[in-house]
C-alpha cells in the first residue's frame, strides 16, 4: 500500500513534459493540435471541406469529400494523410482569429482570410484553405 501511494504521489508531482494548445480557424473548417515541449514542438491541423484535389502529388488519391490531415515538427518535413470517413478533429478550444500570428517554439502559423500558413525552423510548411492544401 505504502509503494503504491509513493509512485502515485511521484507521478502527481513530476513535470509537464509538453504543453498542448488546440485551436481552430474562425470558420471552423481547420483544426490544429499544437504540442510545446523541452525537445521541440509538433503541429498537426485537419481541414474537412475542401473544394478541390490538393495540389500535392502524394494526396492525389484523397476523394474532395474526405478532409486531409497534416504534421509538422520544428524541423523536418511536413507529412499529409487522408482523413477517415467522418473523421473530425480535436474541438479547438481557441480561435485564430484572422490577422492573428502564433508562435509555438519553432512553429509559427498564420491565420489569414485566405487560409492557415504554417511554416518550421528549417522552412517547411503547410498552407491550408478550402480551395488550397500544400505542404513544402
Amino acid at each position: 500500500m505504502f509503494r503504491l501511494s509513493l509512485v502515485l504521489l511521484t507521478l502527481s508531482t513530476a513535470p509537464a513534459l509538453a504543453d498542448v494548445w488546440t485551436f481552430s480557424t474562425p470558420s471552423g473548417n481547420i483544426e490544429c493540435s499544437v504540442g510545446e515541449g523541452f525537445d521541440g514542438s509538433d503541429i498537426i491541423c485537419s481541414i474537412f471541406k475542401r473544394s478541390g484535389p490538393s495540389s500535392v502529388p502524394q494526396m492525389a488519391g484523397c476523394p474532395v469529400s474526405r478532409g486531409i490531415k497534416v504534421e509538422m515538427l520544428d524541423r523536418g518535413y511536413v507529412s499529409m494523410s487522408c482523413l477517415g470517413a467522418g473523421e473530425r478533429g480535436y474541438g479547438g478550444q481557441s480561435v485564430a482569429e484572422y490577422g492573428v500570428t502564433g508562435q509555438f517554439g519553432g512553429i509559427t502559423c498564420q491565420s489569414s482570410t485566405k487560409g492557415l500558413d504554417c511554416r518550421n525552423q528549417d522552412g517547411h510548411g503547410f498552407f491550408l484553405s478550402r480551395a488550397v492544401q500544400n505542404a513544402w
